[in-house]
């Protein structure tokens, strides 16, 4: 029974292949014909974890989009697999079975985690790579997301993936420890970095900016930090075209990543042109960063070079503020 099952699937792949090449349906069946050769293919099992957070939920909000056909986007909350239960982690992949599995949960309190080392450690530094370890077992492909804090700031043209890392607090530390012992475990494993993630949802700087706006007329806002914002929006579909890859090229995708739109920027840049868009009334003043005293020092200068990244996908990124443009008007695609 079972091969016979396995030849009748194998024939109706070669049917809809037949179906698409020699375009042998009419046009106005060509939608159902796409549709039903992609219902025949083999199906990637994507299993993404940190599905309550921004890039998570983004992610698994993709299902059902053209970006994610040929995919099962599968979530993977907290009491199925607990960064801080280690023994949650094969019981997952066994239960769930995924061909890759997408790592965005993390320990994300950049102040806190200064008086809560070991924590942040745990869950940024030793959980990725027992995951990783446990993927590598099964033959399962990993992305594991990280963070442009891994560096310094002191840099003056924006960071390759190949520049030494030199984090300057606990958070950025564990996150580096992170991808070394993911890497360790799983050397064909995708880290990528990102930095300045937000989206129309959630907690984040843009959302930060809004609500404050509303209640005031003047906003102080740091102008001595430089990067650039990503939108969480663009970065889930793009993230899903690399796991493609990741089976198609896996050379050109294993280590490390660095991800971004093109441009640089200053937080202040930033709520400026989010404000000119939604409340052009609200006036936004720059500060220094010593206005704002925090328990974690953040880096002065943390572009990333996201050209190589965007090499692999074969396209450029879009400017920062083009995404910006598409994460407020949700009438557009993101």
């Amino acid at each position: 029974n079972k091969r016979r099952k396995a030849k009748r699937h194998v024939n109706r792949i070669k049917w809809g292949k037949r179906m698409v090449n020699e375009g042998l349906f009419f046009k106005r069946q060509k939608a159902c014909q796409i549709v039903c050769y992609a219902h025949f293919l083999c199906v990637m099992r994507v299993m993404i974890t940190g599905t309550t957070g921004q890039l998570g939920g983004r992610l698994l909000a993709l299902a059902g989009h053209p970006v994610a056909w040929g995919k099962t986007l599968l979530a993977c909350s907290r009491d199925v697999l607990d960064l801080e239960k280690p023994e949650t982690f094969r019981l997952a992949l066994d239960r769930l079975r995924p061909d890759v599995v997408v790592s965005c949960a993390a320990y994300t309190a950049v102040d806190a985690a200064e008086d809560d080392a070991d924590r942040a450690c745990r869950i940024n530094g030793i959980a990725p790579g027992l995951l990783a370890k446990a993927c590598a077992e099964r033959n399962i492909r990993m992305v594991h997301m990280s963070t442009d804090y891994v560096f310094n700031g002191t840099g003056t043209r924006p960071y390759l993936p190949t520049d030494p890392p030199s984090p300057l607090g606990v958070y950025g530390t564990s996150k580096r420890e992170g991808e070394q012992a993911v890497l360790a475990a799983l050397p064909t494993a995708s880290i990528v970095r990102v930095s300045w993630l937000y989206d129309r949802d959630g907690r984040n700087f843009l959302n930060t900016m809004l609500r404050l706006a509303a209640d005031r007329e003047v906003l102080t806002v740091v102008d001595d930090q430089q990067g650039c914002p990503t939108h969480a929006g663009h970065l889930a579909e793009d993230l899903l075209h690399w796991v493609d890859l990741m089976v198609e090229q896996p050379e050109r995708t294993a280590g490390i990543q660095h991800y971004g739109h093109e441009g640089i920027t200053t937080w202040h840049g930033f709520a400026t042109a989010i404000l000119a868009r939604r409340a052009p009334h609200v006036e936004v003043r720059p500060v220094a960063t010593s206005a704002f005293p925090t328990k974690a020092r953040r880096p002065a200068y943390s572009k990333l070079d996201e050209r190589p990244f965007f090499e692999v996908l074969g396209r450029e990124s879009v400017a920062w503020e083009a995404a910006l443009e598409s994460c407020l008007a949700p009438t557009l695609p993101d």
